[in-house]
């Protein structure tokens, strides 16, 4: 039987946990998205959340580049997508690319954690846009040079993932039988005495 796109967001939620923000146990990485767009005081938040992230230094060395559907950043990054992506990324109205500043502003000295904080970014990122109905869906397939070049990315920049984000839709209007089967399909996480120690390869819980 074909779910829908409710049905598919409570069985793609993680059990919930008393004290842990909804949002994380909400946040999954759809693929099947609406032909709805985004409207910019929405997409606001989003980025709102991922100015007030944690760096170091306060650097704040992420850089985002948005596009929405129509306009000519989301062709760029769209056409840098590679293989599997292309089959279903093509349906989110809004396309980013984070990057992030690897020398320190200040004096230039290298910034080793800058791809950390922009992790750090857009962890909220992904977490804002679940809190407000939205799903995204992070992706490390595509041509960095081509996205470099396109979008005129200066070098001293690392390149992050590209984010798919919109409103989810039933996973059928994938129309691809692989892709409705990692839709639909349970989403599983390691418990945490695996990764969590107190001495290294013991359990902290």
């Amino acid at each position: 039987m074909a779910l829908s796109a409710m049905e598919t967001s409570a069985l793609k939620k993680a059990p919930a946990v008393e004290g842990v923000l909804p949002a994380i146990h909400e946040r999954w990485s759809a693929r099947s998205f609406a032909d709805r767009d985004v409207n910019a005081e929405t997409l606001r938040k989003v980025f709102e959340a991922a100015r007030w992230a944690a760096s170091s230094n306060n650097e704040q060395p992420w850089r985002f580049v948005v596009g929405r559907r129509g306009d000519g950043t989301w062709e760029k990054i769209y056409a840098t997508l590679m293989g599997f992506n292309r089959a279903w990324a093509h349906r989110a109205p809004v396309l980013i690319l984070g990057t992030a500043n690897t020398r320190f502003m200040k004096n230039g000295a290298e910034y080793a954690y800058a791809s950390y904080d922009l992790g750090a970014a857009t962890a909220l990122l992904t977490l804002q846009a679940a809190a407000l109905g939205l799903t995204t869906h992070q992706m490390a397939g595509f041509d960095h040079e081509a996205a470099r070049r396109e979008l005129g990315i200066p070098a001293e920049y690392a390149l992050g993932t590209v984010i798919a984000l919109g409103y989810q839709d039933d996973p059928a209007v994938l129309g691809d039988a692989t892709l409705i089967e990692r839709e639909t399909s349970a989403r599983t996480r390691k418990p945490l005495n695996e990764i969590v120690f107190k001495t290294w390869g013991e359990g902290a819980f």
